[in-house]
């Protein structure tokens, strides 16, 4: 059993920050890769961070420069750091972890979602 369980979302004005957080419990290995998704109403869930088992980064071009993804490998948590945030970045950011450590075979596990809504 794996549980993932995302919070730090809320309301914040474009420009603004938050800082979400998820925590990772039950059958898992430290080194697991994770990542952040986000989707909006009508869109498909796309990819806005990820961070393998090693340490290792990746970003879209929507949110380089303005997000950063890390972790604690010994609290099983991974953080999302979003700054300068705008109202496009609207969305439900779910936290998902991979079986692997790379995660280049997908998702194996996702939490039940935490809103951010940015205000014009």
């Amino acid at each position: 059993q794996v549980q993932l369980v995302e919070s730090g979302g809320g309301l914040v004005q474009a420009g603004g920050s938050l800082r979400l957080s998820c925590a990772a419990s039950g059958s898992i290995f430290r080194l697991n890769a994770m990542a952040w998704h986000r989707q909006a109403p009508g869109k498909q869930r796309e990819l806005v961070a990820k961070i393998t088992g090693r340490g290792n980064t990746n970003y879209p071009d929507s949110v380089k420069g303005r997000f950063t993804i890390s972790r604690d490998n010994a609290k099983n948590t991974v953080y999302l750091q979003m700054n300068t945030l705008k109202p496009e970045d609207t969305a439900v950011y779910y936290c998902a972890l991979s079986r692997q450590m790379s995660g280049v075979s997908g998702w194996d596990y996702w939490g039940q979602g935490t809103q951010v809504t940015v205000s014009s």
